[in-house]
C-alpha cells in the first residue's frame, strides 16, 4: 500500500471473548468494506490482532467498531498504538500466533 499524507495506520489488540466468536472473520469484512490495508489474526493469549491501514477517519472506525465487534464477541478493553503500515496491498486473515 502507497501511504500519502492522509493515511496511517495502527496495530490494535482486542480483549475479551474475541476468539471462537467471529470476530476476525467479521473485522476483516469490516475493514474491507472501509478500504483498508492490513491482517487481522488471532493470538495464543486469547487477544484478537489486527493492523490496519488507510485514512484517519477509517481507522477511527474500525477502532470504534472493534469496541463492540460482532454480536457474539465480548469486547473488554482495545489497546492501540501507531505503527508502519504493511508493505502488501488488501486486507488478509493471518493464521494465530
Amino acid at each position: 500500500m502507497k501511504t500519502t499524507s492522509d493515511s496511517t495506520a495502527r496495530l490494535l489488540r482486542i480483549h475479551g471473548t474475541v476468539q471462537g466468536v467471529g470476530y476476525r472473520n467479521a473485522l476483516h469484512a469490516q475493514a474491507r468494506h472501509l478500504g483498508l490495508a492490513g491482517w487481522v489474526r488471532n493470538r495464543s493469549d486469547g487477544t484478537v490482532e489486527a493492523l490496519v491501514a488507510g485514512p484517519a477517519a477509517a481507522l477511527d472506525t474500525i477502532t470504534e467498531w472493534a469496541r463492540r465487534g460482532p454480536p457474539a464477541a465480548r469486547v473488554s478493553k482495545v489497546d492501540w498504538e501507531s505503527s508502519s503500515p504493511p508493505e502488501s496491498p488488501g486486507f488478509t486473515r493471518a493464521n494465530t500466533l
